[in-house]
């Protein structure tokens, strides 16, 4: 969810996010059952070059692949603890889930926070707002014990939604953002850098491994990287700058040659976009390249053809990082082959792409506050 902050004001943040939410069922209709992981790996944490993990106490949290378009993890706020169910989010900074005095329809389709019930509560009278492309929220500042595993933030500052739009069938409940503190809407710490400062987080990285097809095993880890979830070795990026996961591309290629990119150009790795997102130009003529079709807010192919359409090459710092269509194919609730190329809705003055769950799939991604640098290897 790449978030673009647009206006910002003494006593309110408003906050323009891009974020290419999809519409799919509510996790209580799509899980009817509570489809825990199981046989989560936590020990043999892989000592990185330039790192030391040495007696690092590395944290190991499921999440749940909801339909290859969500990856979501349970979290708990308050005292005695409330669950949720949010996405970990490198494309935004801030912790907000619903509140119970939200009185919006989507708000009654999630859990709520019931901060009566919290004996560690304790309220702000600091607002903001978040438009993003498919829905907006507004809410408050509050402070309470966040947990993520064996994670404790004690006096967290998270936000509280009181009106949202747009979320109604949305598969969570809230959002963990894992960005810069800098891209935070309200202003608050982030949860990873509080936990980092507090020295609870040995090491300051977290890492992704998200599967494919729905499957189970998907993990956020933090303080280390299990090197089990990779194979070879972690190839390192330096962000463009500090401040943002963004990467430079150096050009975006398939077997005819250049396709996008072709002076280099910026991509934001972000585990909260289910697809790859770039200039509405680019992106129409990838979709033609490969045959694809518009049908409503789709591009569709027919599902024979896809074992012999070409690979799509991001080479970022002179490596190449194919996509294959197998990888950029998805399937729609009919069965129907649809491409995972969309255009980005905000537009700016040089060329940038999103790196989403469609990417992330096939690699396996580190993301090293301390070193401001993305590690990437292809994931198991």
């Amino acid at each position: 969810m790449k978030w673009l902050v647009l206006l910002g004001l003494a006593a309110f943040t408003e906050c323009i996010v891009k974020i290419p939410l999809r519409r799919v069922k509510t996790m209580r209709k799509t899980l009817s059952g509570k489809n825990m992981l199981h046989g989560v790996l936590k020990e043999h944490a892989y000592r990185l070059s330039q790192i030391s993990f040495r007696g690092s106490n590395l944290t190991i949290h499921p999440l749940r692949n909801i339909r290859d378009i969500f990856y979501v993890g349970n979290i708990t706020i308050g005292t005695p603890p409330q669950e949720f169910q949010v996405i970990f989010d490198t494309g935004s900074s801030d912790l907000w889930v619903p509140s119970d005095y939200c009185n919006s329809l989507a708000c009654s389709t999630h859990v709520r926070f019931r901060h009566r019930q919290s004996s560690t509560f304790w309220p702000t009278n600091k607002t903001f707002r978040i438009i993003y492309g498919a829905g907006r929220m507004k809410g408050v500042v509050a402070h309470d014990t966040v947990q993520i595993g064996d994670l404790v933030s004690i006096d967290q500052p998270f936000g509280l939604s009181t009106a949202e739009y747009g979320f109604r069938d949305r598969s969570f409940d809230g959002v963990l953002g894992l960005n810069y503190p800098n891209q935070s809407c309200s202003r608050a710490i982030p949860i990873f850098d509080k936990l980092k400062n507090e020295g609870a987080i040995s090491e300051p990285v977290f890492a992704f491994y998200l599967s494919k097809d729905e499957q189970e095993g998907s993990v956020v880890m933090f303080g280390g990287v299990d090197h089990r979830y990779y194979k070879g070795e972690l190839n390192w990026i330096p962000l463009v700058q500090a401040g943002d996961w963004t990467l430079h591309v150096d050009r975006i290629t398939m077997k005819r040659g250049v396709i996008a990119c072709s002076d280099g150009c910026a991509a934001l790795v972000d585990t909260g976009a289910s697809h790859i997102q770039g200039p509405g130009r680019l992106v129409d003529n990838i979709q033609k390249l490969i045959g694809a079709k518009r049908c409503g807010f789709k591009h569709y192919v027919s599902c024979s053809v896809v074992n012999t359409l070409p690979s799509i090459i991001f080479t970022i710092s002179g490596i190449n990082y194919p996509v294959p269509a197998q990888a950029y194919i998805l399937k729609d609730s009919l069965g129907h082959c649809h491409t995972a190329f969309k255009e980005k809705r905000v537009t700016t003055s040089t060329e940038s792409w999103v790196l989403g769950d469609v990417f992330l799939r096939l690699y396996f991604s580190v993301f090293d506050r301390g070193n401001d640098r993305i590690g990437l290897a292809p994931a198991v």
